[in-house]
C-alpha cells in the first residue's frame, strides 16, 4: 500500500538560512519527514545550499514591520500575501511555526478548512508572558488550530496558562531532534584530573546568560580555560567583563559557526556548559554536545532537565559560584566525566530528527483524516 503524501505548507518569517535553532531544525525536520511535499515561506536572501531541504521554498515580499503601530496593517497586507498563496498551493495541511507571531496569524486568518497545526519555539512563549497584545495573538492562533506542538511539557505548560487552559486537548509534546547520523566522538577521551577545555556555544544574550560561565571563571580553584561561540548583541559587554575579571587568557571567542564546523570541533573540548537562566524551550545545542561526547553543566531549569534526565551536572540558574562548584568537581573527577559522558551518549539517542519528523507526520496525518 503507497503511503499517502502530505502537501505541507509552513514557513518561518525570516532570512531563509540557518541563522538560529528555530530555522536548522525546520530545515532538518522536513528533510526528515517522510511521503511529504513541503512548500517554506520565509525571505530572501536564500542560503542555496539550506534551501534544497525543501520541495518548494517561496520569498515573501510583504515588508516586514514587526513591532509598534504598523504592525495590524503589516500583518493585513501579509495576510492577503498569505491568501493568495495558500489558494494556489491547497496544502492538506498548514504548519504554523511560532504560536502567534505575524505569519501564524497570516496562516490562522486565511485557513478556512485547512487544518493548522501550531509549533512553539519559545521566543514566542516569553513575549507573550510579557505583552498582553501578544497574548492576544497567542490565543487567536491557539483557538484555530486543530494541535498545538511543543518539544517539552514544561513549556507546552507555559502555553496551557497562557491560553487560560481552554486548549489542553491540543498540546501534543513532539520532542527535537538532531541528525545523529552526522555527528562524531573523539577516539581518544582525555585522561586524569585538571583545568577542563570548556565550551559554550549559543546566541549571546541576556537570556543566555554567557555572563554566567564567564564569571565562574573567576571563580573556580582551578585555571579552566573557556571558548565562547556565538554572536549577539552583549559580545563586546562579555569581552570586557572577562578582561575586567583578569581572565584575557582563560577565555576565548569565536563568531557564529555553520553546524558542520561547530560539530568538528566539539569534540576536542572536555566539557560543554549551558547558560541559559529563564525559558529554554528545548537546548538542541545540550543534544549536539551530548552527541559529540561532553559532559554537561547545565542551569537547572524545568525543561531543561526534562531532556537531560540526569544525563549532567545542573547548577543554579545565573549563579556564577554554583557553576564554578560544578566545573571544579568535575575537573577533579575524571571517573565521573567518564561516567557523564556514556549517560550524555545515551540521552543523545533518544532525540533523533528522525523520530521527530516521523512523530509530526503521524500528528499530520490524524488531523487531516
Amino acid at each position: 500500500m503507497t503511503a499517502q503524501l502530505l502537501n505541507i505548507l509552513t514557513g518561518i518569517n525570516r532570512t531563509a538560512e540557518p541563522s538560529s535553532g528555530s530555522m536548522i531544525l525546520v530545515n532538518d525536520l522536513y528533510g526528515a519527514m517522510p511521503e511529504s511535499h513541503t512548500t517554506f515561506l520565509g525571505r530572501a536572501p536564500v542560503d542555496q545550499a539550506w534551501e534544497a531541504t525543501f520541495d518548494q521554498l517561496i520569498t515573501l515580499s510583504t515588508t516586514k514591520r514587526p513591532h509598534g503601530p504598523d504592525f495590524d496593517p503589516y500583518v493585513d497586507e501579509l495576510t492577503r500575501e498569505v491568501g493568495a498563496l495558500i489558494e494556489k498551493i491547497q496544502p492538506n495541511a498548514i504548519h504554523a511555526q511560532y504560536l502567534g507571531f505575524a505569519l501564524s496569524l497570516a496562516f490562522t486568518r486565511t485557513a478556512g478548512n485547512i487544518p493548522i497545526i501550531a509549533i512553539a519555539h519559545g521566543p514566542e512563549v516569553m513575549v507573550a508572558e510579557r505583552s498582553a497584545s501578544e497574548r492576544e495573538a497567542m490565543n487567536e492562533v491557539a483557538a484555530a488550530s486543530a494541535a498545538i506542538v511543543a518539544p517539552t511539557s514544561a513549556l507546552a505548560d507555559r502555553i496551557d496558562r497562557l491560553t487560560g487552559r481552554r486548549f489542553t486537548d491540543r498540546l501534543t509534546i513532539i520532542p527535537w531532534g538532531i541528525p545523529l547520523s552526522d555527528t562524531r566522538v573523539r577516539d581518544q577521551p582525555p585522561t586524569g584530573t585538571g583545568p577542563l577545555s570548556l565550551v559554550h556555544a549559543g546566541r549571546l544574550d541576556d537570556n543566555k546568560s554567557t555572563i554566567t560561565a564567564i564569571e565562574a571563571l573567576a571563580l573556580t580553584d582551578q585555571p579552566h580555560h573557556l571558548t565562547v561561540i556565538g554572536k549577539g548583541t552583549l559580545r563586546e559587554h562579555l569581552e570586557q567583563r572577562a578582561i575586567e575579571l583578569g581572565l584575557r587568557d582563560r577565555v576565548h571567542f569565536d563568531p557564529f559557526l555553520p553546524r558542520t564546523e561547530l560539530w568538528r570541533r566539539l569534540p576536542k573540548f572536555d566539557a560543554f556548559v549551558f547558560t541559559t537562566r529563564g525559558l529554554e524551550a528545548f537546548g538542541l545545542v545540550l543534544i549536539e554536545a551530548q552527541a559529540h561526547g561532553l559532559p554537561v553543566a547545565y542551569s537547572d531549569l524545568p525543561g531543561v532537565r526534562e531532556i537531560l534526565g540526569g544525563a549532567g551536572v545542573p547548577y543554579t540558574p545565573g549563579d556564577p559560584r554554583s557553576l564554578a562548584v560544578a566545573l571544579d568537581e568535575m575537573g577533579r573527577d575524571f571517573h565521573r566525566r567518564k561516567a557523564l559522558k556514556k549517560a550524555a551518549l545515551d540521552n543523545a539517542r533518544r532525540y533523533d530528527i528522525t523520530t521527530t519528523g516521523r512523530q509530526l507526520r503521524e500528528l499530520t496525518l490524524r488531523v487531516t483524516s
